[in-house]
């Protein structure tokens, strides 16, 4: 008679070779979150709780994008079971920092998101992020600049250029988080943006986008065309003043 934990083993050692065979195709997502549980707890039966998992949180996304927290919150999950998760997901934020550190970004507003969705989007304040770009339009460096309720007195243009001047930066990227998980842009958002572009063009340093981070969605101001609209405003400014000094 087959013992309960050798018919369990059967079981994993059955997913294990169909993932050397064909990796994921044709897994079920339960039986994906299983194989990560059972990376902390090898002798234990994880299926039910993947299972759960999958439910509570929807896709395998869901639970691959879910807090430790909310994870153990499921009957069953502790924290050796939530090992295989938390090394996904920290593996997967690795991969995709060396992916936008190796390459231009000038218009990969989403690798930017995804890379930088998974630290912020469980921030209870708003955070304003600066990338620094170098002539090739790879990162030098990202830096938090301001916290808090964004708004024009809150974000100190004078500040973000000191800091892209102190890092050799030709152009920037802003990003920011809004708690409340709308990423549609406020009054203020568009007011700091418009603001931030004019300066940046005074020390003819190009501002490539300002992404707003929302829940599991983003915007950007250079897809929607706004960042070359607000560039063509500051150049019509600047020729503007340059007529009445004439």
């Amino acid at each position: 008679m087959q013992e309960p934990g050798d018919k369990m083993e059967g079981h994993r050692k059955r997913l294990r070779e169909k993932f050397i065979r064909c990796g994921v195709s044709g897994f079920h997502d339960y039986e994906i979150v299983e194989l990560l549980l059972a990376l902390g707890t090898p002798r234990k039966d994880c299926k039910q709780q993947a299972k759960e998992a999958i439910r509570r949180f929807k896709t395998l996304r869901g639970v691959l994008e879910a807090p430790e927290k909310e994870l153990r919150e499921i009957k069953g999950i502790g924290p050796h079971n939530a090992f295989g998760i938390r090394l996904v997901q920290e593996v997967a934020r690795e991969f995709l920092k060396e992916r936008i550190l190796e390459k231009p970004i000038c218009k990969s507003s989403r690798e930017i998101f995804d890379y930088l969705y998974h630290s912020m989007r469980d921030l209870k304040k708003e955070v304003f992020k600066v990338i620094f770009l170098d002539s090739k339009n790879q990162i030098i460096e990202i830096e938090d600049l301001f916290e808090g309720t964004l708004n024009t007195s809150a974000i100190y243009p004078r500040e973000v250029i000191k800091s892209a001047i102190k890092n050799n930066a030709i152009s920037l990227i802003f990003v920011h988080n809004h708690p409340s998980g709308s990423p549609e842009p406020s009054q203020s958002d568009r007011d700091i943006t418009k603001d931030l572009v004019s300066a940046a063009n005074l020390m003819q340093i190009k501002v490539l986008d300002h992404i707003i981070i929302g829940d599991n969605k983003y915007f950007s101001f250079a897809d929607e065309g706004l960042i070359s609209a607000y560039d063509l405003n500051s150049l019509s400014l600047k020729r503007g003043n340059i007529r009445k000094r004439l």
